[in-house]
């Protein structure tokens, strides 16, 4: 019999905690503790969504949703709810009402969002794992900066219900853990196993996406990449189709403001919240999308999507840096923190506009932080990031 212990939070990664966690009994999962992202709908309880404003002018939930009730029902012990960025709006896991929780792996910088509390519980050991959800890297990024496996599934294949919606196309529950077995238990809870995938007959590592790190950086990944070199693989190093990224990058700006603004902008115009640097800004380029732009750039997307689908069959794995360097210092100013996630959107739009799997591994320590490795599957072969993250 698992003994459940209440959470002392001493990462600052908690928006509410339990003195007495909620026990999902016996299964797979049995005796692991888990926290929850504050976007998920739980049964009686106001899901924060990351902004005070926000919790004080909506409803407790009717339903707890389907992605915190399987992992309950899979045995795990649900410890509480963490903190997180307004309305998942960022990638940096500062937080303007709530401060910004602690990246233990490197504490003098972000631990990224919008994921943040989830990352930062995991990391400190606070929980064994955390749900969080990604739209345009909350689950990658927060990995990579925290030195953790964080899994961003292919669109759509998770139920994403009771998850507060920032952008509905690119929106997905992902979750975070600190050890590779801990991450197969559970993504085959999720009905994604290891087991059922296959070791990739080609690795995918694009030189030009590589040549946007410094050279420091790039030295810094040379033995990890060495070691998937090793393993005897075809390896690919041309670039993808469609190029440049900053392109992607603005089709994926443009997608996702839009969205954000439809999904949102009611609430925002009403109560009139007071958000954070850069958030209020987000919302406001997305309120001034017109439909017509919104179109062309969904045809752009599609456009991607089809020439990537060209080249990236089942068998070849992508292999991209998770983010362009360490985390930024926690004392970074904002307009170098939005030239840092433009760099970094840079890389995590490829998997938000193919609605691709991602898995961001621990990949190397650089300056003493860590920066993650990710790997990239076509659709719906998220099994497969998992076989290769065993061989290695």
């Amino acid at each position: 019999m698992s003994v459940i212990h209440a959470v002392t939070d001493t990462a600052g990664a908690y928006a509410e905690y339990f003195q007495h966690p909620v026990s999902g009994g016996a299964g797979p999962l049995s005796g692991l503790s888990f926290a929850v992202k504050d976007n998920y709908a739980y049964e009686g309880r106001v899901a924060g969504n990351g902004n005070p404003l926000w919790k004080a002018t909506h409803a407790a939930s009717q339903e707890t949703a389907p992605a915190v009730r399987l992992m309950l029902d899979a045995g795990a012990n649900l410890n509480g709810f963490t903190l997180m960025e307004e309305l998942a709006f960022s990638i940096t896991g500062i937080n303007a009402h709530y401060g910004t929780p602690l990246n233990s792996a490197a504490p003098d910088r972000v631990p990224g969002g919008s994921s943040s509390g989830s990352a930062s519980a995991v990391a400190a050991g606070l929980a064994d794992f955390a749900l969080g959800s990604d739209t345009g890297g909350s689950v990658r990024v927060p990995a990579s900066f925290c030195g953790l496996f964080g899994l961003r599934p292919t669109h759509g294949r998770i139920d994403g219900t009771g998850l507060l919606p920032l952008a509905a196309s690119f929106d997905v529950p992902g979750w975070f853990t600190r050890d590779l077995g801990t991450m197969l238990k559970v993504s085959a809870s999720f009905g994604i196993k290891a087991g059922a995938g296959r070791v990739p007959d080609r690795l995918w590592i694009p030189d030009e996406i590589w040549a946007r790190l410094t050279p420091q950086v790039r030295a810094s990944f040379a033995a990890v990449l060495g070691r998937l070199e090793a393993l005897g693989l075809e390896i690919e190093r041309s670039a993808l189709p469609g190029l440049p990224l900053e392109d992607w990058l603005q089709t994926f700006r443009t997608l996702q403001s839009y969205e954000a603004w439809q999904a949102n902008g009611d609430w925002i115009t009403r109560e009139k919240p007071e958000f954070g640097p850069g958030v209020g800004a987000r919302f406001e380029f997305g309120s001034k999308i017109s439909e017509k732009a919104f179109q062309d750039a969904c045809a752009h997307r599609e456009a991607i999507r089809a020439e990537m689908d060209t080249v990236f069959a089942a068998g070849t794995v992508l292999v991209i840096p998770s983010a362009p360097g360490p985390a930024p210092k926690i004392d970074t100013l904002e307009p170098e923190l939005d030239a840092y996630r433009g760099q970094t959107m840079c890389l995590t739009c490829i998997s938000g506009l193919n609605g691709y799997p991602e898995l961001s591994v621990p990949g190397v320590l650089h300056e003493g932080a860590p920066v993650g490795l990710s790997l990239i599957a076509p659709r719906c072969r998220d099994q497969d990031l998992l076989a290769l993250a065993a061989a290695l």
